[in-house]
């Protein structure tokens, strides 16, 4: 399989590429970056690496190196500038994002290609990806939660002194300010959460709170998330690789779960080879299919201010 990373001589791109390469699964990585001279010094350093891990093929150049690509992954993105405001942002990297997307029409790719879109904000790119016409609408996902509930998962098994394999929770809708915690089906080990001895609501909203900040908290103390982000990426692209069917809480085009339509975000998703194969809807309290639907109106409602 091959595989290629626009934005991959960032932080996340590069966090991706050696994630993949440890993964063992992808044959082919290719990276495209604004910044050609680092994305060709990242694909060297990995290829030094090809010898101890496996014999995969690293390229790095211009939109040329995508062609025959199966899967693309678009890291690339901006940062938000002192006193900017989140829609400028999101304007910025709209517009940025739309340059990749007239770029990867250019380039040759497979019928079975699929597109996981990394940069924020993720949503509301994944959807704008839709709407381009570049694949089908179902070979097009956003990372979505994956990362959020790989976060929700390790700090859930840090309060329990559990293995984190253990933990299963949800972190469903927006990935941003209004995603959703599913604690009805939240289980360790089979358990139901909320029938394990000690546990309050209490310990769940703070568990969930550091949760939301913890990418804040990443960029404050090394500047920027990676590595969980770089093992997320492998995570979705894996499923897709091997058709694994594995289900995840990707972006992807939602019509009629929970009676949400028309937006992209994040539910139980079965991924395969041709990207988002269906949709579960999962068993939710009031509040929290309250939750998702404000959190679909969230997004909708910055769609709207970005066609504006």
């Amino acid at each position: 399989m091959k595989v290629s990373i626009i934005g991959g001589g960032g932080r996340v791109g590069s966090d991706a590429a050696f994630a993949l390469q440890l993964g063992g699964i992808v044959r082919e990585i290719a990276l495209v970056d604004a910044n050609a001279d680092l994305a060709a010094g990242e694909a060297l350093d990995l290829r030094h690496g090809a010898a101890l891990v496996g014999g995969q093929t690293f390229l790095a150049g211009d939109y040329g190196v995508v062609e025959g690509s199966d899967c693309v992954v678009i890291t690339a993105g901006l940062r938000r500038k002192p006193d900017e405001s989140r829609l400028d942002l999101v304007n910025r990297n709209m517009g940025l994002f739309n340059g990749i997307i007239d770029e990867l029409k250019k380039v040759k790719l497979p019928s079975h290609a699929t597109l996981v879109v990394v940069s924020n904000p993720v949503d509301i790119l994944t959807y704008a990806a839709i709407k381009s016409g570049l694949l089908p609408e179902r070979q097009v996902l956003g990372l979505g939660t994956v990362l959020d509930t790989a976060r929700f998962r390790s700090l859930l098994s840090d309060h329990f002194k559990v293995n984190a394999l253990d933990v299963k929770a949800l972190v469903l809708g927006e990935h941003g300010d209004t995603m959703v915690p599913v604690w009805s089906s939240a289980t360790i080990g089979g358990v139901p959460m909320a029938s394990i001895p000690g546990w309050t609501d209490e310990q769940g909203h703070a568990v969930f709170a550091a949760t939301k900040t913890s990418g804040a908290e990443v960029i404050r103390q090394k500047g920027g998330a990676g590595r969980a982000v770089g093992v997320s990426i492998m995570e979705v692209v894996h499923a897709i690789a091997l058709d694994s069917r594995n289900v995840l809480p990707v972006s992807a085009l939602q019509s009629g779960v929970l009676g949400v339509s028309d937006v992209s975000y994040s539910m139980p998703t079965v991924v395969g080879r041709l990207g988002a194969v269906s949709i579960f809807e999962p068993a939710v309290s009031d509040s929290e299919r309250e939750g998702l639907h404000k959190s679909a109106q969230a997004l909708k409602d910055m769609w709207a201010q970005v066609q504006a």
